[in-house]
């Protein structure tokens, strides 16, 4: 057992049945000032006052204790979107995107994902392992406990299956909470390009029952957009998932109004991601509904994209939440402090909702908010202690340099 003393502020509590947060709701921040955190066996057991735990600290005359003063406790990240199972990075396209190629432009001139795709292809399930490996250490020394890994590198039935290993064998050896996501539908390779339909047949017909059979997803994406696959497309894929109890997740509306919302949500998608471009029609559709609204700050920074209108959905009494999209081409990062940054600083979101955003909403996105996302009892002990900071807005104001000083997951620090 060990408890956490002297919080300065005990950010994100709440109530242990919340599962989202939304609309205006999520301007409510409760911070607990001068605060403990008791857990055990990797679970929360209590919090409160200082004043209370020196009441109870007498029936814990062993506890392991951790001084906390003059820092901040948070729940860790939930990065609900990332590619990290990838080979090599792109910076010579960054380079073509300075120079004002678009994404479409360098995808059309064999860049993009299908650059990915052929170093992929190439490479061994040990080098994946040992790239992304790396890659999940950084994105939880910044704070992040738990991250839902996408393939879409592969783009064929053998390379799809050695990404989706690849995360399984990281589920399996590390200690942040990982789920995977089989998104075989992220772009049409080049042996069918002109031959669309005979892709998404393959997919149905084999990937998807291959992908099954070994368990190795959690999820199912698409990338619904213009340019990629089309609704159509989608809902065969969707459909053939759903046999298989895979729940969707879609990349949609990044470049277009493609009806990727729509889609997703007639499809009962557990999030839709991206979303630079939302009208009226799509938050009518997102508001009936359970599919969680997310969006990607940092792909839409590196790419100069038009922004999503996050106070609108909110406005609307929408939840939004927002991830990394940590990719080669267009979000080379996870660092999830960063997004908050850029959620306040680009998307003039306030410090309360950016929390409520990289948090309870995001692992709402990932299908884990009954156990993650906030601190509450019988949530998992997965939280981090910052370094000496004045307020919780200290967070995404300083945007840049790591303010964590110690992460704990399950319970154990890190």
């Amino acid at each position: 057992m060990q408890v956490i003393t002297n919080i300065k502020g005990l950010v994100q509590v709440l109530p242990s049945s919340t599962r989202r947060v939304k609309g205006k709701d999520m301007q409510r921040l409760k911070v607990l000032k001068n605060a403990f955190l008791l857990f055990d066996k990797g679970v929360i057991l209590d919090y409160g006052s200082m004043r209370k735990w020196t009441e109870m600290a007498a029936a814990y005359p062993r506890i392991k204790e951790t001084d906390a003063s003059g820092r901040f406790v948070f729940p860790t990240f939930c990065d609900s979107h990332t590619h990290i199972v990838y080979a090599g990075s792109r910076e010579i396209e960054y380079n073509d995107k300075i120079r004002g190629l678009s994404y479409e432009e360098i995808a059309k001139r064999g860049g993009g994902i299908l650059n990915s795709c052929d170093r992929l292809r190439k490479a061994s399930e040990n080098e994946l392992y040992d790239a992304a490996w790396q890659r999940l250490q950084e994105m939880c020394a910044y704070g992040t406990g738990a991250a839902e890994i996408k393939s879409g590198y592969g783009l064929d039935l053998k390379s799809e299956l050695k990404m989706l290993r690849v995360i399984a064998r990281l589920k399996a050896s590390s200690p942040l909470t990982i789920r995977a996501n089989f998104l075989g539908a992220h772009a049409v390779p080049r042996e069918y390009v002109g031959r669309q339909t005979a892709y998404v047949d393959l997919i149905v017909k084999e990937m998807i029952p291959a992908v099954a059979k070994e368990k190795l997803a959690d999820f199912v994406d698409v990338f619904c957009d213009k340019g990629f696959f089309t609704v159509k497309d989608t809902g065969r894929i969707l459909d053939a998932a759903a046999k298989y109890g895979l729940r969707p997740k879609i990349h949609a509306n990044e470049l277009a109004l493609s009806g990727g919302i729509q889609v997703g949500v007639k499809y009962g998608a557990l999030s839709v991601d991206h979303l630079e471009y939302v009208g009226p029609a799509e938050i009518k559709v997102l508001k009936g509904s359970d599919t969680m609204p997310t969006v990607l700050p940092g792909a839409a920074f590196f790419l100069g994209m038009p922004l999503s209108p996050v106070r609108e959905m909110m406005d609307a009494g929408l939840p939004v939440a927002l991830a990394s999209d940590y990719n080669p081409g267009s979000s080379p990062s996870g660092n999830m402090q960063f997004v908050m940054s850029l959620g306040c600083i680009r998307y003039k979101m306030y410090p309360e909702e950016a929390v409520h955003a990289t948090t309870i909403n995001t692992a709402a996105a990932m299908g884990v908010s009954d156990m993650l996302g906030a601190i509450s009892k019988g949530r998992k002990a997965n939280f981090f202690i910052t370094k000496e900071i004045p307020t919780y807005e200290y967070m995404p104001y300083s945007f840049g340099g790591n303010k964590v000083e110690k992460v704990f997951l399950g319970g154990k620090a890190i």
